[in-house]
């Protein structure tokens, strides 16, 4: 009795799911194709990101290794659109390239390409922080103090490994421009940070022992 009634169950089970199959064929045949598709899209998406990866490092490759003074503005047009690309590798480095060799002169121009970096490049938050730090550096002869501040300020503020080096700029900029007290207020808190650059920590000690009277 009790086996009957356990294959009347397993019966009326298997008819229930192939009833169901049944009424519900063309939404299950409808999922089945949108995840297909979806997955070859994800992987076809995936293997165009790294083919687009590949050329882009040619593209950087061929500029930089290539780089000849008389063909300057060819290699410049080319570094200026792989930064457009908003790559994470090798956007940075276009700009990085062009800095180094002086390729641009518009301070406007430039300022407008660490823009692309920092503002509409997915990067990771130590590499953006770094090219926050190189646009200070860049702009530090150009703009006042404030304008300075306000464009450390994202660093100086957080706990970035590049805080150390924020502070210690500004302390040496103050320095230079002989406001001893706000270059004092800088150098004193690279000593608290955990943190600090090893090496940055003992040269604010030295210019704080040396010059400022600690």
């Amino acid at each position: 009795m009790e086996e009957e009634i356990t294959i009347i169950d397993t019966n009326t089970r298997n008819e229930k799911i192939i009833n169901f199959f049944k009424k519900n064929k063309k939404n299950i045949i409808i999922i089945f194709l949108t995840t297909l598709i979806l997955l070859v899209g994800y992987f076809s998406l995936n293997e165009l990101k790294k083919i687009n990866k590949i050329k882009l490092g040619n593209e950087f490759n061929n500029a930089t290794l290539t780089f000849k003074n008389e063909k300057k503005e060819k290699t410049i047009n080319t570094l200026i659109g792989i930064i457009k690309k908003q790559d994470r590798t090798y956007s940075p480095l276009a700009l990085y390239f062009l800095l180094d060799n002086n390729l641009i002169e518009n301070k406007i121009e430039i300022n407008n390409l660490f823009n692309i970096l920092i503002d509409k490049t997915n990067l990771e938050k130590e590499i953006k922080n770094l090219i926050i730090y190189k646009k200070a550096l860049y702009n530090s002869n150009f703009v006042d103090e404030n304008e300075l501040i306000n464009l450390l300020n994202p660093i100086i503020n957080s706990e970035s490994i590049w805080k150390s080096h924020a502070l210690y700029f500004m302390g040496e900029y103050f320095f230079s421009k002989n406001k001893k007290e706000n270059a004092k207020e800088y150098l004193q808190a690279i000593l608290s940070l955990e943190n600090a650059n090893q090496n940055i920590k003992v040269e604010a000690q030295k210019r704080l022992n040396r010059d400022l009277g600690e």
